[in-house]
This record gives structure tokens, C-alpha cells and sequence, in this order.
């Protein structure tokens, strides 16, 4: 393999090439689990915890249309999606599906506040979607179950 740290790459400290080449095969894996473990928690909340009318009540405020139904693809985004996202199922749909969902937060809702995620600005959003786009591309990759049962969109 030709980008492996081991293969003639200048590291700083030569002695990590081992762990480097150990688990680099799973760094993709490990960030599209992540991407979809991070958000998973808000639709558990919403799930569990929600009130679907004060979600709607919230989407309405800034003039979406259906509201209801928006608050129930968020919730559904956030749960479902991040769950398949983070395990490597129906993967492709899963980042799509998040990638939508950030690109409308960003552009209705935070977007007026700026960059920084302090100031309830994008930036955290913008990195969700970021990932999602590299992840939808890729796919589930080789520790999934889209590859363990052999089927990717």
C-alpha cells in the first residue's frame, strides 16, 4: 500500500509508523461511526424526551411549511439516519438524508448568526454536512453492514 506511514513517509516520530499502519484500515470506519454516534444522541432525546408540537411550534416560527411534518423528519433523521450512518447500513441514504437536514439548518436557521457554533453560528452543522458528503461518496466502506450482507444504493 502506498500511503501507509511506513512507506517512506518522513514521520516526526518514526516509532508511531507501526501504530499508524496498524490502524489506519479503520479510520474510515471509525469516522463514519462517529458522524452518525455524535448526532444519534439528538434524536434520542427528541424520540424519548420531544414534544413533536414545540418542535413544530419552532419550525413554524421561521415560516417552513408543514411543520409538523418537518419535526418528524428531523426527529427521524436524527435517529434512524444517525443510527444506519454510525453502523454502515443503507449508508449512502443515511448521509443523504443528514446531508439535506444540515443544509436546511444552515441555510433557514443559522446562517443569520454567523460562523462560529458560539455565537449559534454554522460551523457545526457545515461539519455534519462536510463529513456526510465525503461519507455518501465512499459509502459504507469495508467495515459496514452494507458490506456484510453485500448490498450498497
Amino acid at each position: 500500500m502506498a500511503d501507509t506511514a511506513g512507506s517512506g513517509n518522513r514521520l516526526i516520530f518514526p516509532g508511531l509508523a507501526g501504530l499508524y499502519d496498524a490502524l489506519s484500515p479503520y479510520s474510515y470506519a471509525f469516522m463514519r461511526f462517529c458522524t452518525g454516534a455524535v448526532l444519534f444522541p439528538h434524536g434520542w432525546d427528541k424520540v424519548f424526551h420531544g414534544d413533536m408540537a414545540k418542535q413544530a411550534a419552532g419550525i413554524a416560527a421561521h415560516g417552513a411549511p408543514v411543520p409538523m411534518l418537518l419535526a418528524y423528519a428531523v426527529t427521524g433523521t436524527e435517529f434512524f439516519a444517525a443510527a444506519c450512518l454510525a453502523i454502515g447500513l443503507f449508508t449512502r441514504v443515511a448521509a443523504a438524508a443528514i446531508w439535506i437536514e444540515m443544509a436546511v439548518i444552515i441555510s433557514v436557521w443559522l446562517w443569520p448568526n454567523g460562523y462560529f457554533w458560539t455565537g449559534r453560528g454554522y460551523e457545526y452543522a457545515l461539519l455534519w454536512l462536510l463529513l456526510c458528503t465525503a461519507i455518501f461518496f465512499r459509502g459504507g466502506g469495508r467495515y459496514s453492514v452494507d458490506r456484510l450482507i453485500g448490498r450498497e444504493f
